[in-house]
């Protein structure tokens, strides 16, 4: 998997009727090279095209692609990876139907989930939400105090999702998240570009700092 600190989803009911390709190509120029595709009203029919245009970008742009759900979808355009959540096809069932080299992500809400997401094969595993989000209805907060009980607890890439914008990214870091998984954040943004590039630099800062406390320990 390539960069983890900055996991950006297309979402287009966050997107507000902006184009997809569009906010792609800004997050690419921002520094983005996580990218996943979410979509929760099109069938994989009609969702075909779309994923294959943005597949095709994050190739150019040389960023890992990934679809959220749609298994079937992602094995037909040849994405980089499959993000499941609790109620989809459990990760061990669909780990064997994954293409070689293929990435597999589960979001999880507790140290029992993580601790099952790796077990099962999961390449990352996401835990929120961390803060309150419109993203989800009926979204389980857990905050970012479960991140550093996770952090123990597995050896992937742990990543933050839900509620994260630029005033408190920099608390999920320091819980001991490897990145962030962003929707409205970058999709609703006036400029995602600059949002992207924003995110990346409080990430890092919030890295460096959490690199510098542990060393003065």
């Amino acid at each position: 998997m390539t960069d983890p600190r900055l996991y950006v989803i297309l979402d287009r009911a966050a997107a507000r009727g902006r184009d997809l390709l569009t906010i792609l190509d800004a997050t690419l120029a921002g520094g983005c090279r996580l990218v996943q595709l979410r979509e929760k009203e099109w069938p994989s029919g009609r969702l075909l095209p779309l994923a294959e245009r943005l597949r095709d970008r994050c190739r150019q742009g040389g960023a890992t692609f990934v679809v959220n759900d749609r298994l079937d979808l992602a094995l037909v355009v040849g994405a980089d990876g499959i993000h499941l959540g609790q109620d989809d096809l459990p990760p061990a069932a669909a780990r064997p139907l994954l293409g070689r080299g293929m990435i597999l992500g589960l979001s999880t809400h507790s140290v029992e989930q993580a601790r099952a997401a790796q077990a099962a094969g999961a390449d990352y595993v996401a835990v929120g939400s961390m803060f309150p989000t419109g993203t989800k209805p009926g979204f389980q907060l857990v905050g970012p105090q479960l991140v550093t009980k996770v952090r123990s607890e597995i050896s992937v890439p742990l990543i933050g999702i839900g509620g994260i914008t630029h005033d408190n990214v920099a608390q999920v870091i320091h819980a001991g998240a490897d990145g962030v998984a962003v929707i409205s954040a970058v999709c609703a943004a006036p400029e995602p570009e600059a949002a992207t590039r924003r995110f990346l630099e409080l990430i890092d800062s919030a890295r460096n700092l959490t690199t510098t406390r542990r060393r003065s320990l």
